[in-house]
């Protein structure tokens, strides 16, 4: 059974960092994509930040030069650093490991909030 545990949300001030992992068990994960994902109250999942089994990264317009995706397949797990936190950035945030059209396994989430 794939389980994705995620840690380090949290509560972090405007202009704050935290930084986001998700340990996979199993050993699938090095030949998955990994994926961030934030839902915000009343809004759609939106994917953040994922990375490709090879480590090619893609990040969404509001988070590019503030988040940095990254994987150790030697510890099968994924990091999200975000840093410059805005308010706008509270969300529930989301593991995502997949290859497609052979799997898909989601975490339970850690909520992120920005507040002062």
């Amino acid at each position: 059974q794939v389980q994705l545990v995620e840690s380090g949300g949290g509560l972090v001030q405007p202009g704050g960092s935290l930084r986001l992992s998700c340990a996979a068990s199993g050993s699938i994960f090095k030949f998955s994509t990994l994926g961030w994902y934030r839902q915000a109250p009343g809004k759609q999942r939106e994917l953040v930040a994922d990375i490709t089994s090879s480590g090619s990264t893609s990040y969404i317009d509001s988070v590019k030069g503030r988040c940095t995706i990254s994987r150790d397949n030697t510890k099968n797990t994924a990091y999200l650093q975000m840093n410059s936190l805005k308010p706008e950035d509270t969300a529930v945030y989301y593991c995502n490991m997949k290859r497609t059209g052979d799997w898909m396994y989601w975490g339970q989430g850690t909520q992120v909030t920005v507040s002062s």
